[in-house]
């Protein structure tokens, strides 16, 4: 597996960091807004989205004060062509081992 879709898959692998994703796919958001929506402190809130960051899957903006935090829409295309990657190879595999599979048992 690539590192890129490797990284994205462990960042929403756990479930606070998809439900914090999850909210973001619906509208842009700072932490204190995010914060207030799950039972964690802001601190674990920045934390989640720290790592969704690095996985290239939200990016932020700074208005005043705040950071806003967004869905990265060139990250998701590319998590989103690497995982269809996986997916089709895998479906292609399948595909072959049951035309083997098949092949001695031709009537």
């Amino acid at each position: 597996m690539n590192d890129y879709l490797q990284s994205g898959c462990e960042a929403l692998g756990d479930t606070t960091r998809f439900a914090i994703f999850s909210a973001l796919v619906e509208q842009p958001q700072a932490v204190g807004e995010l914060a207030e929506l799950f039972p964690v402190s802001r601190p674990a809130v920045s934390q989640h989205l720290r790592v969704l960051k690095q996985a290239g899957l939200v990016r932020d903006r700074k208005v005043g004060t705040r950071r806003i935090y967004a869905v990265d829409p060139e990250g998701m295309t590319r998590f989103r062509r690497e995982l269809d990657q996986l997916w089709n190879n895998a479906l292609l595999a399948f595909k072959e081992a049951v035309e083997k599979w098949e092949e001695p048992h031709a009537v």
